[in-house]
């Protein structure tokens, strides 16, 4: 997507009557690092009807960046029929710029993209307030509800949470969640959550399958966000104890600094016949090729609302080995791969044996059959944004009201 910055749009022919949406996002495009959530909200930008007339807040950076983007720090930018403001978030002049073009605007919708962070807790606040002029909010969670997430900084989050309920019980609060799955952790931590919309995203368009190897070691990989909810020190916990010979490759950004040293010390102590390298971090638009070399994608999350990386990982048919707290475990159990339902390192290293165990043969059938159980559930999946369903349950003439 073409970015023009301070370009605005002069014509709204095609939405004579636009329902407003203000749309908040600790992290976007050109940003990468922060891995599903951008490309989540990306795609539900770009899939809206013209009836959606969209405005994005975000963070000047990437995740973990020390600089802002170039041209971009606190500047309004056009992006198709979206328009997006790049917050320097310590900058008090951007916030006043913001702030005056907010307040100018009556929004349909507020959709906040987190339940914990300063760009869902600010605009929430505001609009109950009155110092933005909201008719509905709208959260998602982005899985932050499930148990494995809230087991992370768990007092701090209980904490929070105490002072925080009161605030998203409102009438005008609403839910977004993926699956019934992630319906049920909201409504564990918030029992009274209206939740109207229930969908997921989409996946990226499959593609043929490279010739099979004649020969070699397994070759697996691990891509993603370096931090505990995605487990990583789990997978080279059992990889200690795999006998045969595998190649592992690890990408993605070390977020958790802590985390990543438990990581290195671990990969410092596997044996010979595991070869592990690190590789950093990956552009959006390599992640399907970086896939395409690969015999098995290793996840053992604790949890995923969607799992962008596990429908890039299919797509390119390389079969994933994760666990069972993700939207994807019938696909995986159609044929995309293994599913965990315990998070052990002896359950994992029993699978990744398979895998190890496995002839040349056997690992391009098994691609074979996770490129086909994606093809299976794209052919499923609605093409409907997140935003008009939203549009579409929220202005009924009896607004959703039940559960």
């Amino acid at each position: 997507m073409a970015y023009d910055a301070d370009r605005l749009a002069t014509s709204r022919e095609d939405a004579p009557d636009p329902y407003r949406v203000l749309v908040t996002a600790d992290y976007f495009e050109p940003g990468y690092l922060a891995g599903g959530p951008i490309r989540s909200v990306s795609s539900l930008m770009d899939a809206a009807s013209p009836a959606i007339e969209g405005t994005l807040v975000t963070r000047d950076h990437d995740l973990g960046a020390p600089e802002s983007f170039p041209g971009l720090s606190g500047r309004w930018v056009q992006r198709g029929r979206h328009r997006v403001f790049y917050l320097g978030a310590r900058r008090l002049r951007h916030w006043r710029r913001l702030y005056r073009e907010l307040r100018a605007t009556r929004f349909d919708l507020l959709y906040v993209n987190s339940l914990w962070s300063l760009f869902s807790i600010v605009p929430i606040l505001a609009a109950k307030m009155g110092a933005l002029r909201v008719e509905r909010v709208l959260i998602a969670p982005r899985g932050e509800c499930g148990v494995g997430a809230l087991s992370i900084n768990s007092t701090r989050k209980r904490i929070f949470l105490v002072g925080w309920r009161w605030m998203l019980n409102g009438q005008r609060v609403y839910w977004h969640a993926t699956t019934a799955l992630e319906a049920a952790d909201i409504r564990r931590v918030v029992p009274s959550a209206r939740i109207p919309v229930v969908v997921g995203a989409g996946g990226p368009e499959p593609v043929d399958l490279p010739p099979a190897r004649s020969s070699g070691p397994a070759r697996l990989v691990f891509l993603g966000r370096i931090s505990p909810m995605k487990n990583l020190d789990l997978v080279l916990t059992a990889l200690s104890e795999v006998k045969g010979p595998v190649e592992f490759d690890i990408f993605g950004p070390t977020e958790d600094q802590a985390y990543w040293r438990t990581c290195l010390s671990l990969l410092e102590s596997l044996p010979g016949n595991i070869r592990a390298t690190y590789r950093g971090a990956v552009q959006p638009d390599q992640v399907c090729d970086v896939f395409a070399g690969y015999d098995t994608f290793v996840l053992p999350t604790r949890g995923e609302n969607f799992g962008h990386v596990i429908a890039e990982s299919l797509a390119v048919g390389c079969p994933v080995i994760c666990s069972d707290r993700t939207p994807w475990t019938p696909v995986l159990r159609s044929g995309g791969g293994m599913v965990l339902p315990d998070l052990t390192a002896e359950a994992l290293r029993d699978c990744i044996e398979e895998v190890v165990a496995a002839s040349p043969e056997q690992r391009h059938a098994a691609r074979m059959a996770a490129s086909a159980a994606y093809r299976d559930w794209r052919q499923q999946v609605g093409r409907l944004s997140v935003l008009d369903r939203a549009r579409e349950a929220l202005t009924r003439p009896r607004a959703y009201a039940g559960r």
